[in-house]
């Protein structure tokens, strides 16, 4: 609650009213998320070990991950608890947008721990029966779209934004409930899918989740709404201070998920991360752009689903193995090679994105 101390402060000395300024609190969460990270990082590390809470290893992907099994996972944890400490530091705390988020993000952490747990620690291979996980994911899911469809309080809120046309906004009325219930949990299990490969999904989390947090501030900002043709919607752009969050804790936590590994992050992290993304886009409303720039994400969801569909209607597999990060590996691309290649064409699909700020 730094944010409240520095109000008070601005009474003694005007210097404190630095922290009135979103960029700023942005800038100190993204620093805060990334010295918790290194701070907490090592000693996490290291009791995850002693715990022998290691990762377990698919007997028929390919070989080169075989050596992985042991290593030390559920290190998403340590995400989570970045993002909370550098939100709660600096973040408007009677901002509801803020609060959303948050809660989301750790209601989806907290299904990801107990599905690690069960797997991890209990050593039952199914962890948390996918018919329970799905329930609970659409429960939060659902229960936030409804929140934040009855508690709007301008238009905006409910529009549909159609990225690189200026006047087109689609009213959803109703319809708004299950589309952001579908952004929430599909961007969820989108980016679980992806969490493969050292550091694959966490990268593109945070570019993703940097861009987002520009179009949070845009859209709670209103003379840029007003300039680049946005809807403006007093208060989400507090989230980029969340956003910033995000993005420290990822990078703290990619410092020790670069190849070769030490920690993986587990569900804890992929699904938590994967409905914070999702909620960010829906209360900046930009599901649209979301789908754009979370390229990857989709593409590896989509081949999940043409694998499984191929598979039952006709018997045959159209790739090596999904998802497709592995299709690429088994094709003789080493793992670097596949995990930067995917992070270039992130960076290619957020640039795009970023340029429908412009380009309406």
């Amino acid at each position: 609650m730094l944010y409240l101390l520095a109000q008070k402060l601005t009474a003694l000395h005007s210097g404190f009213n630095v922290f009135q300024y979103l960029t700023f609190r942005a800038i100190l969460g993204v620093l805060t998320a990334l010295a918790i990270s290194f701070l907490v990082g090592p000693a996490m590390i290291r009791r995850l070990d002693r715990y022998r809470i290691g990762q377990t290893v698919r007997e028929d992907g390919p070989e080169s991950h075989l050596a992985k099994a042991g290593t030390p996972t559920m290190g998403g944890t340590l995400i989570l608890v970045a993002i909370a400490a550098a939100t709660v530091l600096w973040a408007d705390p009677f901002n509801r947008y803020v609060w959303v988020v948050l809660a989301v993000t750790l209601a989806f952490g907290a299904i990801g721990f107990v599905d690690d747990y069960r797997k991890l620690v209990l050593r039952d291979p199914r962890g948390l029966p996918a018919r329970w996980k799905y329930l609970l994911q659409s429960l939060v899911g659902l229960a936030t779209a409804l929140y934040l469809y009855l508690t709007a309080q301008v238009p905006a809120e409910t529009q549909l934004i159609v990225p690189f046309f200026k006047d087109v906004l689609v009213p959803l009325g109703w319809l708004y409930v299950p589309l952001a219930y579908f952004v929430i949990v599909g961007t969820s299990n989108a980016v679980n899918l992806t969490d493969g490969l050292d550091g694959l999904a966490i990268m593109p989390t945070v570019m993703v989740g940097g861009a987002l947090g520009v179009f949070a501030y845009v859209a709670g900002h209103a003379r840029f709404a007003a300039y680049l043709g946005f809807p403006y919607i007093p208060g989400v752009g507090e989230l980029v201070v969340f956003t910033g969050a995000l993005v420290g804790a990822g990078l703290g936590f990619l410092w020790f998920n670069a190849y070769p590994a030490q920690v993986f992050m587990g569900d804890v992290g992929a699904l938590a991360l994967g409905a914070a993304l999702g909620v960010i886009a829906v209360l900046a409303r930009q599901e649209l752009v979301l789908f754009i720039m979370g390229g990857v994400f989709v593409m590896e969801t989509v081949s999940v689903i043409l694998q499984v569909a191929s598979y039952k209607l006709t018997g045959r597999r159209i790739f090596r193995m999904a998802p497709l990060h592995h299709h690429f590996e088994l094709k003789g691309w080493p793992e670097p090679r596949v995990i930067v290649r995917f992070w270039i064409v992130t960076v290619i699909l957020v640039l795009i994105g970023l340029a429908t700020l412009k380009i309406r």
